[in-house]
């Protein structure tokens, strides 16, 4: 049994005193700014230790902030350690309302305490929908997580730290053990991942298991063959060195291969009771269920049926604007839904699968973004130190990876930010959205917005890692529109190409409550986005298996970008020629990742100070 201390004895241990702020309670007066500050570091001291006390609960979250603690192991992935870690956070917000007053606090104190609470709140509360979860799915899981995080994050600069690679090839098993219980225990409880996910998970586990050790091929696994890679930048003795490689070998035959086949086997048998039934209302309570994730997705109290209307109305403004887009190009005729299949299909719209074409690609997407990176003084003040890198996906995960994602960089620099790009088929990926794809991805979207916050100074860690997806993927958005404004887009078909992403995210506003509350079927949401958007055929059916998986996720693109706009048209008609561009990305970028009313409430303080 394990025994969890109240967090005011931590602070009595480190003798702090934050309750004599309470004295001024119902005083009239405001504090001392010095006295403000005084509280604000004390107050930070309780945020820091409350997220390193979690955070060291979870040893892959400290590799992924780079710190080598607990190096061997794995996450507790269970769901009893979970509910433990709220029990922890319930004692923590405790400790935050009865013993931190918010008026003792300076500006960015408040905002914090505002944050801690809400985050407490949020995830105390989710506890309801604990189980409500595909825990492994075509886009995330384990099972893809395993290897992309021994070859992306598990750093190997000594012995020691190669040891400690094998210690968690040899923990899998366990690992998995663990993940297979937590599928069969939603499996009870009706939460069961669609039939059309199985076959490309299944897939992904198998092809894990390709290569050496685990077969007769000449290659070796990408494990192994990351690992070799990483020792062989030791200056190791040629008999250690044959030991390690042949401790890592064992350690994947014995740990990983077992437990890739429990899982596969534990998949199978599950497939055959899965259903076609798509939508987040199939669980029990399901209706409630989506309702709080559009909430909890979009930081607002949006219901379904509102963002299923703004969708709509989103869509029908966006396609006004391609028809414009239409006249430029002189396209011989208004039907917008031809256009939209010629572009999404015409092979001039895509590069071949050639290896030079897919070299070229990744090139292209360097170039938009060292462009970018010299016009950003334009438009910024602050800007990030982390450097960023274009990488292809692995072999292993891009069939069944999306189009392109971002992996932020690790705060002590060792690692850089990554904007992956799936390369598998390239008619997925048309050539004419790359460019508002590398702004959104790369610079100045999310390595921008990701690496200021990481590099924040005088707020606590939990606001400089903290993620809110309408902000995170609203601020990523907005930077192709911000593209947009700075004259980037010079060729009228790249301009299509940030339109039929945006359309894109619009149309996710539709389809995304469409799936989930008004029950379309996975084949009418398909339809939907063949018509109206112009992605690519295949990428359609990706697209939508990708809410159905993720529900609510895909409102809070469109919302964030809406509110940022917004916020920015408030400031601009009340400051007139007060308004300063720079200064309001500044807002935006410098308190870290927020939810929008939080947004909002900083983008009112801006106003009142310029005024």
């Amino acid at each position: 049994m394990k025994i969890y201390y109240p967090f005011y004895f931590l602070f009595v241990l480190l003798g702090l005193n934050l309750v004599s702020c309470q004295h001024h309670d119902n005083r009239n007066h405001v504090l001392d700014s010095k006295i403000q500050s005084k509280y604000t570091a004390q107050a930070n001291k309780f945020f820091d230790s409350s997220f390193d006390v979690i955070c060291n609960r979870h040893p892959m979250q400290l590799s992924y902030l780079g710190i080598k603690k607990n190096y061997g192991s794995w996450d507790d992935i269970s769901d009893s350690f979970f509910m433990e870690d709220t029990k922890i956070i319930q004692s923590q917000l405790k400790y935050l309302l009865t013993s931190i007053h918010p008026d003792s606090l300076n500006a960015q104190g408040k905002i914090s305490y505002k944050l801690f609470k809400y985050n407490c709140e949020q995830r105390i509360a989710g506890q309801k929908y604990l189980y409500y979860n595909y825990v492994v799915n075509q886009e995330d899981g384990l099972h893809a997580e395993v290897p992309t995080f021994l070859m992306n994050v598990h750093r190997i600069d000594s012995l020691q730290d190669a040891k400690d690679y094998i210690s968690r090839l040899e923990k899998v098993n366990s690992l998995f053990q663990q993940l297979i219980v937590k599928i069969q225990v939603r499996a009870s409880k009706g939460i069961l991942t669609p039939k059309f996910v199985f076959p490309k998970v299944i897939t992904s586990c198998k092809n894990v298991l390709k290569g050496k050790p685990f077969d007769q091929s000449k290659e070796d696994c990408d494990i192994l063959a990351d690992f070799n890679t990483k020792i062989d930048k030791l200056k190791l003795k040629p008999e250690l060195k044959k030991e390690l490689q042949a401790q890592a070998n064992k350690a994947l035959l014995n740990s990983v291969k077992p437990a890739y086949e429990n899982l596969i086997a534990s998949l199978e048998k599950l497939e055959l009771q899965a259903t076609n039934d798509a939508g987040a209302w199939k669980f029990p309570d399901g209706d409630n269920f989506y309702k709080e994730q559009v909430k909890e997705m979009t930081t607002t109290d949006m219901t379904p049926e509102q963002i299923f209307n703004l969708g709509e109305k989103e869509v029908a403004r966006i396609h006004a604007e391609i028809h414009q887009i239409m006249k430029k190009l002189h396209y011989k005729n208004d039907n917008l839904s031809e256009f939209l299949h010629f572009m999404s299909t015409d092979k001039s719209s895509f590069y071949t699968n050639s290896e030079a074409d897919k070299l070229k690609f990744l090139h292209q997407a360097e170039g938009y973004i060292d462009h970018m990176r010299n016009r950003l003084d334009e438009i910024f003040i602050t800007k990030p130190k982390a450097p960023i890198v274009v990488k292809r996906v692995e072999a292993f995960r891009e069939k069944s990876t999306g189009q392109a994602f971002y992996d932020q960089p690790a705060p002590d620099g060792s690692r850089p930010g990554r904007f992956y790009v799936n390369l598998s088929d390239m008619s997925a990926i048309p050539v004419y959205q790359l460019e508002a794809l590398a702004y959104h991805e790369g610079i100045p979207g999310h390595h921008m917005q990701i690496a200021i916050a990481q590099e924040l100074k005088d707020v606590p860690k939990f606001r400089r890692y903290g993620e809110y997806t309408a902000y995170v993927e609203g601020w990523g958005l907005y930077t192709e529109r911000l593209g947009k404004e700075m004259n980037l887009y010079q060729d009228p078909v790249q301009d299509f190409g940030r339109l039929s992403m945006e359309l894109l995210r619009a149309a996710r506003l539709v389809v995304d409550p469409g799936i989930h509350y008004k029950h379309w079927t996975r084949e009418q949401a398909i339809k939907y986005f063949e018509e109206n958007t112009a992605e690519p055929p295949g990428e359609c059916i990706k697209a939508i298996e990708r809410y159905i998986i993720w529900p609510g996720q895909a409102t809070a693109y469109k919302v964030g970008m809406n509110k940022i706009l917004e916020l920015r048209e408030k400031a601009k008609n009340a400051l007139g020629t007060k308004f300063n561009i720079r200064e309001f990305h500044d807002v935006v970028l410098t308190s870290g990742a927020v939810p929008l009313g939080v947004l909002e409430a900083l983008t009112d303080d801006y106003i009142k100070s310029k005024k």
